[in-house]
């Protein structure tokens, strides 16, 4: 009988501690107040993130020269590493150079409007006429138009320099645009240096 009553005892004690507990919770989702939870609930595992050395990074830049890697053997060209520097001399080394291996087709126009709508129009305007939101409404010089005379006969080779690197006052695009997309969008701001034609226009004969 004593140990009946102590058994008893203990069994209301348990019953009670539970009801405590339960009672204790407002998240009808939540299973209350668990038993060793991380034997059935594992800590999740962070990425980037050395546990034998917390206080470490634990990825590391790719070794300079490296080329990524990619299954389309068509898109191999635009892993290769760069070859001209930031500088003033690289920039007239790509203008002179460096030409799109994207062909300008309706196809690679319409493509390129899509990634300029997403990242140029802002400040170069829906037509590159420089008369985007960020000139216009802040005090920021607008960029010359694509079809006037400052950039109408800019070479693609200077424009892929500038996105990658920036110029004045156009910061690097090189960590928004991969290397395919900014050929791809130079196809559309050609389209605009034209006038919005797929042909150049014929430079006005000079008198002699």
């Amino acid at each position: 009988m004593k140990y009946s009553k102590i058994n008893i005892k203990l069994g209301m004690a348990s019953l009670a501690l539970l009801a405590l507990a339960s009672c204790g919770v407002s998240d009808s989702n939540s299973p209350g107040v668990e038993y060793m939870p991380d034997m059935y609930r594992s800590p999740s595992v962070q990425p980037y993130v050395d546990y034998e050395n917390p206080d470490q990074m634990s990825a590391r830049l790719p070794v300079e020269g490296t080329i990524v890697f990619t299954a389309n053997e068509e898109d191999e060209m635009y892993n290769y590493p760069y070859a001209y520097e930031n500088s003033f001399d690289g920039y007239e080394l790509a203008g002179a150079n460096l030409t799109s291996p994207i062909a300008m087709t309706k196809e690679t126009v319409a493509e390129g409007k899509i990634v300029y709508e997403r990242f140029c129009t802002h400040c170069h305007g829906t037509t590159g006429q420089g008369d985007g939101a960020v000139p216009t409404k802040a005090d920021y010089p607008p960029p010359p138009a694509y079809n006037g005379n400052a950039l109408k006969n800019l070479p693609e080779g200077k424009m892929y320099h500038t996105i990658k690197f920036g110029k004045g006052m156009m910061g690097s695009h090189a960590s928004q645009l991969d290397p395919k997309e900014r050929w791809t969008v130079i196809q559309y701001v050609k389209y605009l240096q034209y006038g919005e034609s797929m042909t150049k226009p014929a430079e006005p004969e000079t008198e002699k």
